[in-house]
């Protein structure tokens, strides 16, 4: 295809294409900027090279992603909340040339880092590259970001994503969404994770504007959510929640609005409630790194009837359910064009989680009602086995968390004698919550199979995750805790 924001720029030069706090860039104006940053870089970086990327969100870290397309170099995105030796290690597998530091983030842990590194700062000052020309064309099998998952089994692993993926991913998206060239895009999720990254390929593909948020501040975003032409932003069930209780009794989001897009995890029920009694739509996706994005969704006219789905799979993409249960429980398995090409330097694992007939097999486990529509019952990894019954973490902690007085809960299972697994508990209460382990296994016991109640609750003030926020279930052993 042609180079997607030269071809936008082309088609729709004064329409809005940024907003970043108080001020805005069309595609004309975005496409020069661009352009000019890219023929400074190419004095470090070239066609079919590796860059890492390690920014915030920010307009310099935004400019610098879309430069690097136009060199037609390789981007590797880094997790700015990496230790040194995570970042050293992504650095070291991905042989990056050149990895360029954005001024606004914190880069402490990227200092002591063995790479070449630049401040973006200081390679915009510099002279450009005369003899630069952006490349006409995109080709859907170019890999053109890399992002690592986050590890919570093993050792993190670079996902390549082309062209290709991107632009199937934006296109499934917006048949679900019904994007038309009024649309707007909130960007809060990061631009290190395909979430955010997604956003800025679609902006190119759609053509409408991205508002780019440089920090989560709820005040700010409610206020754009609710004063700006924005139509859709995209969030995790943690900022939704936040957004909520920082919205002014009272107010509502502009009558553009269309969608919170929810991606990250399951959702609970309260939440939801309160979405609805505020007439904010919300609609669940379900996606990975390896999927470039979502790849199932709801859509507008099936989310009231729908709660708890993540939806249908949109229009590229080929899902199945496979070894399933006598519930019809199974191994939730893609086919689509928006499956990453592979694992950097790791393709023998990966074509380990592809089958014959080229299913790429997510890990995730979850089951299609008669209508097709999915429900994710959570990681393969995080199901419980107790007495030949399959317990899933997902659907217990979905159920105590309308508890009130509950903040957080996780369930694992441990070792037992009779039982092979047990679930067991970790919560974390609100500060003026009194609720008794009798409490909380009578409360189990009214809602769920007296199998799946946690044996026991254990009271923790947090939980290991990894970078990117995902909770690291294996390592729970470690936590300390007080029963209740």
């Amino acid at each position: 295809m042609e180079n997607w924001l030269t071809k936008r720029a082309k088609l729709d030069p004064n329409k809005t294409a940024l907003i970043i706090e108080h001020s805005d860039f069309t595609f004309s104006e975005l496409n020069s900027t661009v352009q000019l940053c890219a023929k400074k870089l190419h004095n470090y970086i070239h066609q079919g090279e590796r860059a890492a990327l390690f920014i915030s969100n920010s307009f310099n870290g935004y400019i610098a992603i879309l430069a690097l397309q136009q060199i037609g170099a390789e981007i590797v995105f880094l997790n700015s909340r990496l230790s040194s030796d995570e970042l050293q290690f992504q650095i070291n597998d991905s042989a990056a040339k050149i990895c360029l530091v954005d001024d606004s983030s914190d880069y402490h842990n990227i200092n002591s880092v063995d790479t070449n590194k630049f401040l973006l700062s200081d390679i915009l000052s510099m002279k450009p590259d005369k003899s630069f020309k952006p490349v006409e064309e995109f080709d859907n099998d170019d890999v053109t970001s890399i992002m690592y998952t986050s590890g919570t089994s093993g050792r993190p692993k670079g996902v390549l994503q082309t062209f290709g993926n991107h632009f199937y991913s934006a296109i499934g998206t917006s048949l679900n969404l019904g994007i038309n060239d009024k649309d707007s895009w909130v960007l809060t999720v990061p631009l290190f994770h395909i979430s955010g990254f997604s956003i800025m390929m679609r902006s190119l593909i759609y053509g409408i504007p991205v508002y780019l948020i440089t920090d989560f501040n709820e005040e700010y975003i409610n206020k754009v959510l609710a004063n700006e032409r924005a139509t859709i932003i995209s969030l995790v069930p943690t900022m939704l929640k936040r957004l909520l209780n920082n919205l002014p009794t009272g107010k509502h989001y502009n009558d553009h609005f269309k969608c919170v897009f929810l991606g990250g995890g399951p959702i609970d029920n309260w939440t939801l409630l309160r979405c609805d009694m505020l007439n904010i739509p919300v609609i669940q996706s379900y996606g990975m790194t390896e999927t470039a994005s979502n790849v199932v969704a709801l859509n507008f006219r099936d989310a009231d009837r729908k709660v708890g789905s993540s939806g249908q799979p949109l229009f590229p993409v080929n899902l199945r359910i496979s070894n399933s249960d006598s519930e019809g429980v199974g191994d939730i398995e893609i086919k689509a064009p928006n499956v990453a090409k592979g694992y950097l330097n790791r393709q023998d694992l990966f074509d380990k989680k592809t089958t014959a007939d080229g299913f790429y097999k997510t890990g995730d486990i979850g089951y299609l009602d008669d209508e097709n529509f999915l429900y994710v019952k959570g990681r393969k990894d995080d199901m419980i086995i107790s007495g030949g019954e399959n317990i899933y973490p997902e659907e217990i902690e979905n159920i105590y968390s309308k508890l009130s007085g509950i903040e957080n809960i996780f369930v694992i299972g441990i070792p037992n004698d009779d039982w092979g697994e047990v679930p067991v508990a970790y919560v974390m209460l609100a500060d003026d919550a009194y609720l008794t382990g009798e409490d909380l296994i009578g409360f189990g016991r009214e809602k769920m199979a007296h199998y799946k109640v946690p044996k026991e609750f254990r009271l923790v003030k947090g939980v290991p995750r990894t970078a990117s926020g995902k909770v690291l279930r294996r390592k729970f052993g470690d936590i300390k805790y007080k029963q209740i």
